[in-house]
């Protein structure tokens, strides 16, 4: 009877409940923020984070009061810089030409001291009111200094590695005269086939949030205390807004069917988290939400985004994505792609002309408002006065930083080896010993250096990642280390493979690092097939058939299937595309310098037939029975992920104890009037080195007026134990945490009575549990 529940004892409207990430617990720097609620804006131009009204706010009325027509217009405009091979790009003699009349707010890909600073004395010296440019640049995990890609970022289960990344990349950027970054990127997707998962941080809105927020305080530091203005910090971007990761078939660009419940459980939280790091911008996304193009969406970027959340920054189009109105059928042509996007409450248009081009068309013919108008280029202008532009318009040549520094290199190097996951170790076979005689590291990546991962920045082109064969050499420096390829990573030759097969047989151990290519994950790289490409899976069945010990490393920007070979390697470690450090990370990890602590931040599936497979699904009404046929099941593949949500090894081992709440009862008032529930677990090192182990608790609510997935990830801790010590780890659960969203016009949260399960581990199949009764 426990489990029957009446309708709803805490009802809210849309934006009146504050949603957090749960805290508590040994490691409090694991904590963020997250969720979504926040207050409704009295206007239609938004609001929030107690910046409007601020310190700015006379001075850009006072300069927009001196703007005429065109030059507001032209700050919505942002235009691309040479190099950039996209559609439009390359707009470099029109940019200089726009910013010496003053029409133009922005410029996308232009980066180094000298090149910005004379696009800018352009604009501040030769235009009419000198407004400064904003010049962007994706930063999305590194600048010079390459830090692994995010979605290994979230397999630290760690967010301080985000932030040492985006100080990290903040100071070099700013250095080199870039005000803003289009990043992180926080679309929740459930589809390994997607590209840009690896830009992500997976499939779980919780950790995806956390990390967001993270991410977020490490480009911009304090922004309260203007950490804006400071020459180490740019402005964040939100992106992609929103429900990009739901693309169909796991295509680029794709459309998104989405309810109002899913929408505001899974895909709205991370922003929102964003936003209440502080968040400077927001990027409109590619796709369709339930029919409407997310640049054209007033429900999500002015109902939701800017008047139910308040946000005062402003919010920028993909690239053409305005343009773009008009091939997805919802926009006539340009000056009605131009009118939609800005009154759905568009902001900036980046690449595409159609604000500039129509505007005062549309102003005349009263399609656009100038009250609307103004309230973008007040956006906009607000930004450039917290960063410090009108102040400051360039940066020190001389003190541009040119090249990774040795602590930036340190940081990098110890967030990718933090980041990778040990999916296998069957018998030992890792780590790996340094007084071994011999190693020979064979596969397309084994001697390689492309290693960044997709979307590396400049530094990528400039810097090469260190090879896992010299940084084997320099972990054991007295073995005899060899070299061989054996398979390119993509083609089908294995007249190599002999070669490698040779040198496995000669060596002690083989490490044989298999994988893809950066340009196989990324915008625009969506898979069919997520096997390893090529001929590397007929590399490994070779060495493994030496019957020699040998060792697999995946380097990867996505969850790949491994059936095919994973039964014959004894190990397997997940390392993803680790950075400008790649090697050496890969090393510390391989000879145990860096006991492994990742966890997977996505389900990996047996077969891409699965797919979508992830941890947090419905139940249905029929649940996989292994001896009932007519249940949810394949007929010809085993049941479940070959890897799934939260698992990671170590060379020791844990002991995850029974969760103990609190209270087994409260009642929804109190959660409502701010109570919670604390969950205590008693975690030990049974094994014999020291070591890293993640906790995660997760909520299953049996009974709901919408139906709940099996598990939400709501709490996660990484601590570091010493062998034979154990530490109590304690999550603090709220009201969100027990509460959802339900699919009413606008959104509803709503905190139901009944019975909740918790379940405590080391990873989503965890079994321990204890529940209580919210009455």
């Amino acid at each position: 009877m426990g489990r029957l529940r009446r309708r709803t004892l805490l009802t809210a409207a849309s934006g009146t409940v504050a949603v957090g990430i749960a805290g508590g617990g040994t490691a409090r720097a694991d904590e963020g923020s997250a969720g979504t609620g926040g207050a409704a804006s009295a206007d239609g131009a938004g609001g929030g984070g107690g910046r409007k009204g601020g310190p700015y706010d006379a001075k850009v009325r006072a300069l927009l009061g001196r703007m005429t027509v065109d030059e507001k217009l032209g700050q919505l405009q942002q235009l691309s810089w040479t190099g950039d091979t996209g559609p439009g790009g390359g707009q470099t003699a029109e940019a200089e030409e726009a910013a010496r009349k003053g029409k133009l707010g922005s410029v996308l890909n232009v980066y180094g001291a000298k090149s910005t600073n004379a696009l800018q004395r352009i604009a501040v010296e030769e235009s009419r009111l000198g407004i400064p440019l904003l010049f962007g640049l994706d930063v999305i995990h590194g600048f010079w200094t390459t830090f692994p890609i995010p979605l290994a970022q979230a397999s630290s289960f760690d967010p301080a590695v985000s932030e040492r990344d985006g100080e990290v990349s903040a100071k070099e950027a700013r250095s080199n005269g870039v005000h803003w970054t289009f990043s992180p990127m926080m679309d929740v997707t459930h589809e390994p086939r997607w590209g840009r998962i690896a830009e992500g941080s997976g499939e779980d809105t919780y950790l995806a949030a956390a990390f967001a927020a993270a991410k977020t305080r490490g480009y911009q530091g304090d922004r309260e205390a203007g950490g804006l203005a400071a020459k180490d910090r740019v402005a964040a971007c939100a992106k992609h807004f929103v429900a990009y990761g739901g693309a169909e078939g796991g295509r680029d660009y794709n459309t998104v069917d989405v309810s109002e419940a899913k929408l505001r459980n899974v895909y709205l939280p991370p922003f929102k988290a964003a936003l209440d790091a502080g968040v400077a911008t927001v990027m409109a996304s590619f796709n369709t939400i339930s029919g409407v193009p997310a640049h054209g969406n007033q429900h999500t970027l002015t109902d939701i985004l800017k008047k139910e959340w308040g946000f005062d920054g402003f919010v920028v189009s993909d690239y053409t994505g305005i343009q773009e109105l008009i091939a997805h059928g919802f926009a006539a042509d340009g000056a009605d792609a131009g009118r939609l996007a800005l009154g759905a409450g568009v902001d900036m248009e980046m690449v595409s002309t159609h604000l500039v081009d129509h505007g005062r068309k549309l102003l005349k013919s009263g399609r656009i408002t100038v009250g609307r108008l103004d309230d973008a280029v007040a956006r906009i202008l607000r930004l450039k006065f917290e960063l410090g532009l009108f102040d400051h318009p360039y940066v020190d040549e001389d003190s541009a930083i040119t090249e990774p520094s040795k602590a930036a290199r340190s940081a990098a190097r110890k967030a990718a080896a933090r980041s990778m996951v040990l999916l296998k170790n069957d018998q030992e076979a890792l780590p790996l010993s340094p007084s071994v005689g011999s190693v020979a590291v064979v596969g397309p990546f084994a001697d390689s250096t492309d290693l960044h991962g997709t979307w590396s920045g400049p530094g990528a082109q400039k810097f090469p990642a260190v090879t896992v064969a010299d940084a084997v050499r320099a972990a054991a420096p007295k073995a005899k280390v060899t070299a061989v390829k054996g398979v390119d990573a993509e083609g089908k030759d294995t007249s190599g493979v002999q070669d490698a097969v040779a040198a496995a047989k000669a060596a002690d151990v083989t490490v044989v690092v298999v994988g893809e290519p950066p340009a196989w994950s990324g915008e625009a790289s969506s898979r069919s097939d997520i096997t390893l490409p090529g001929a590397q899976e007929e590399l490994i069945s070779a060495i493994a058939g030496t019957g020699k010990p040998f060792v697999v490393v995946l380097v990867n920007g996505r969850p790949l299937t491994v059936g095919g070979w994973l039964d014959s390697a004894p190990a397997v470690l997940e390392a993803w595309h680790p950075g400008i450090e790649a090697g050496h990370a890969i090393a510390d990890v391989l000879f145990g310098t860096v006991n492994p602590g990742g966890k997977l931040p996505v389900t990996f599936p047996r077969t891409v037939g699965q797919v979508p497979i992830y941890y947090n699904h419905e139940n249905t009404g029929r649940p996989y029975d292994a001896d009932n046929k007519y249940t949810s099941k394949y007929l010809d593949l085993a049941h479940g992920p070959q890897f799934a949500f939260g698992h990671g090894l170590s060379y020791t081992s844990f002991s995850v104890g029974e969760p103990k709440a609190s209270t087994r009862r409260i009642s929804a008032g109190a959660l409502r009037k701010g109570d919670t529930v604390e969950v205590a677990v008693s975690v030990r090192n049974t094994g014999e080195r020291a070591g890293d182990e993640v906790v995660q608790l997760y909520l299953h609510d049996p009974v709901a007026s919408i139906v709940q997935p099996v598990r939400r990830l709501r709490g996660f801790r990484r601590v570091s134990l010493e062998a034979g010590k154990s530490t109590t780890v304690r999550f603090r659960l709220r009201a969100e945490d027990f509460g959802f969203w339900t699919n009413d016009t606008g959104g509803t949260f709503v905190l139901e009575k009944g019975d909740v399960d918790i379940y405590v581990g080391n990873s989503s199949l965890a079994t321990n549990k204890t529940s209580l009764t919210i009455a």
